[in-house]
């Protein structure tokens, strides 16, 4: 009867958001569109660093052929999880998305774990990225300017310019990621085709996509290696208060993504095994290793392309990054409008609408962690590419492994959220699709924690095999104390949790 009664004492008043704190508390609608939206989550898929990066190092370490399959089997996986998702988007409406969903199916202490567990993977996913940036930024310059140059330099240039841009309309940020994406994957589809029209020594061979290919222990590590190449699709939902037609475009735009990331990825991955052959794919990435891609486009597309390659690699590393830094931005948005942080954070900046306080915060952040290893990097006789690849590897795979956990937890949220609402027998596929995605992204997240040593080259036994992942279950615990703490001694805040939009409502009523 309250919740009724605030929802309509602030209808009431014809402005509930404009008159409590002003229309910077709410993010600007209709910015976006489908071409924005889709160009804005892919960006984060960043195909050109997956290609030259992911692919080669899950064929060398891995030694799995059939890692073309695994995308397949992948994509098929993250569809399933999308139906439920996509529906759970029509519902709910909240720039915190992944919390939001769980607070609504799993309750609002669930919900504050899971928002501390999304700041901090994708914080860490984002300036991991600052790690290999820097360092292929220096080698460019070393290579074609003939300047010495510190990876940490240009790492720390790229947080300027990313903080800056974060700060601006997001559809000026979408024309900047559309831009960088298309190009990359223009360059990417000219190598699949080199690759095709010029096959090694076994010709067009399917053998890749044999089942048989997927046998041995390394399966389950290599799983975990290419679902992070697809971590970027799901963040549409994030972008939901910023379109004119969530319930229509966000949907949509996320089984355009997935669908697209599966098959794109699946046939470039491809195209390197029959580059080399399928029986010499494994040994010619562990004798290139990253170079695995350039060295077979300058042998059939020439110096001239694979220079451009390399200039490319950069700039997609740079989308990935603007990508990355809007999602963070509105989580703590998101966090701070519902009390999970201080109330500063949940407030847009002047004409651009930008949740500027939270921009602050992931730039400072990624400055800090970058100054930190630029630190580490100064060691006399040290090897300058360990604080590089460590960044890189640490931040990625910690910040992979806190993405697969919170889809298997919204997974298991569509089951709850529809389930109470009465409406199990109504969403009965989804709901199965949901708790089947749930299953094998739990099992997927169990093969990341046991092989963490592997994800990121540490020897067996290692204290990083525990420390790393830690982190996230760090968060995790932290934000279900804050979320129990909420609800003990201040009921309203926790009610908020994953409210979006309608928090401000709760506001005006507790206010009058």
């Amino acid at each position: 009867m309250t919740t009724g009664s605030s929802s309509t004492s602030s209808s009431a008043s014809g402005g509930a958001i404009s008159t409590f704190k002003g229309e910077e508390r709410a993010l600007r609608a209709d910015r976006l569109g489908t071409g924005g939206l889709l160009l804005s989550v892919l960006a984060a898929t960043a195909p050109l660093m997956v290609v030259a990066g992911v692919m080669p190092t899950t064929f060398a370490v891995m030694g799995i052929v059939g890692q073309p399959l695994l995308f397949v089997v992948l994509g098929v996986v993250l569809i399933l999880f999308s139906i439920g998702y996509a529906e759970m988007s029509r519902h709910v409406h909240n720039a915190g998305a992944f919390y939001a969903y769980i607070s609504r199916g799993l309750g609002g202490t669930a919900g504050a774990g899971a928002a501390l567990v999304a700041l901090v993977a994708y914080n860490a996913l984002q300036v991991g990225i600052y790690g290999i940036f820097g360092f292929e930024v220096s080698g460019l310059l070393a290579t074609y300017a003939d300047l010495d140059v510190a990876w940490w330099i240009p790492a720390l240039l790229a947080v300027l310019a990313v903080g800056a841009l974060g700060w601006l309309k997001i559809d000026v940020n979408a024309r900047v990621l559309g831009v960088l994406l298309l190009i990359e994957v223009v360059l990417v589809v000219v190598f699949d085709i080199a690759a095709v029209t010029d096959p090694g020594a076994q010709g067009l061979s399917l053998h890749a996509f044999d089942p048989d290919t997927l046998s041995g222990a390394g399966v389950g590590t290599a799983l975990c290696f290419c679902i992070a190449a697809f971590l970027g699709f799901e963040q549409a939902p994030v972008y939901a208060e910023e379109t004119s037609r969530p319930h229509v475009l966000v949907p949509r735009v996320m089984f355009l993504a997935v669908g697209g990331v599966a098959v794109f990825f699946a046939l470039s991955s491809w195209a390197l095994t029959v580059a080399t052959g399928p029986d010499k794919i494994v040994g010619t990435a562990q004798e290139q290793s990253a170079g695995l891609l350039f060295f077979l486009t300058e042998s059939r597309l020439g110096d001239t392309f694979t220079d451009v390659l390399h200039v490319l690699f950069v700039t997609g590393m740079f989308a990935a990054l603007l990508s990355f830094h809007n999602v963070v931005a509105r989580y703590a948005f998101a966090m701070g409008r519902e009390g999970l942080l201080p109330a500063a954070f949940g407030r847009t900046s002047g004409t651009s609408g930008a949740p500027g306080t939270g921009s602050l915060l992931q730039t400072a952040v990624s400055a800090v962690v970058v100054i930190g290893f630029a630190i580490a990097d100064d060691k006399p006789n040290g090897d300058p590419t360990e604080p590089v690849l460590h960044l890189f590897t640490w931040g990625g795979n910690i910040g992979a492994l806190g993405v697969i956990v919170l889809m298997a937890a919204a997974s298991f949220s569509v089951v709850a959220f529809f389930a109470r609402r009465g409406a199990a027998g109504a969403q009965r596929v989804r709901l199965v699709t949901s708790t089947v995605a749930g299953i094998a992204l739990l099992v997927i997240a169990g093969y990341t924690v046991k092989d963490f040593d592997v994800l990121v080259g540490a020897g067996p036994g290692s204290a990083l095999s525990r420390v790393l992942p830690g982190i996230i279950g760090l968060a995790a615990v932290a934000g279900v104390v804050q979320g129990l703490v909420l609800r003990s001694r201040a009921p309203e805040r926790h009610a908020r949790i994953g409210q979006g939009n309608e928090a401000f409502q709760l506001d005006k009523a507790a206010s009058s």
